[in-house]
């Protein structure tokens, strides 16, 4: 059985599977759950106002403009998918992973 990672490449762009957690003490990348990457954050899950902290929030994590990074699916659920445009930093957690 491979292990399904949370991300993946389309050319210079990022695929990332979030399991989104709202109403968090903090924003933070957590661990890969399954297939998915957990990231908290401290907004309330309300109207997609989560969502949108949450893409702020990686914005910077990953050293990009808030307009490089697009939600596919999940803007209103805490199963999510992002397209991150040529991220410019990878927080540490993907360093960890096996790439094959």
């Amino acid at each position: 059985m491979t292990k399904q990672p949370f991300f993946y490449w389309e050319g210079e762009t990022l695929v990332l599977n979030v399991l989104g957690k709202p109403s968090s003490k903090q924003d933070a990348i957590g661990k890969p759950k399954g297939h998915q990457l957990k990231i908290s954050v401290t907004a309330a899950p309300r109207a997609g106002r989560a969502t949108d902290h949450m893409v702020r929030f990686l914005a910077e994590e990953f050293g990009v403009a808030t307009g490089d990074i697009e939600v596919v699916f999940g803007r209103m659920n805490v199963n999510k998918q992002l397209r991150i445009k040529s991220p410019k930093r990878l927080p540490a957690v993907f360093a960890q992973q096996d790439l094959v």
